[in-house]
C-alpha cells in the first residue's frame, strides 16, 4: 500500500469544506476565475516543490523555501 505524505484541504465562503484529501507524491487544486485558470500544485517527491500557473503564460515554480523568501521579499521571482 502507498504511503500517504500529504494531505490537503479546501475551504469557501459557502461553508463547504473538503479536508483529509491524501497524497503520496503530488497534488494540485484548481481554481477557474474569469475565464482563467489558477492552478497551485504541490509536490513532495524529493524536497518540497510548489507550482503556481495562472493561465498559459504565467507560471513559477520552485521550493518551497524559494517560495517563502520570495514573499517574504528576500529574492525576487524570475
Amino acid at each position: 500500500m502507498s504511503e500517504i505524505r500529504m494531505t490537503g484541504e479546501l475551504r469557501t465562503d459557502y461553508e463547504c469544506e473538503a479536508t483529509g484529501l491524501p497524497a503520496e507524491r503530488w497534488a494540485e487544486a484548481v481554481f477557474k476565475a474569469a475565464n482563467e485558470e489558477i492552478v497551485l500544485e504541490v509536490s513532495v517527491e524529493k524536497e518540497v516543490m510548489v507550482a503556481i500557473m495562472v493561465g498559459e503564460d504565467a507560471a513559477w515554480k520552485g521550493t518551497l523555501e524559494g517560495l517563502k523568501k520570495i514573499l517574504r521579499g528576500e529574492i525576487k521571482a524570475k
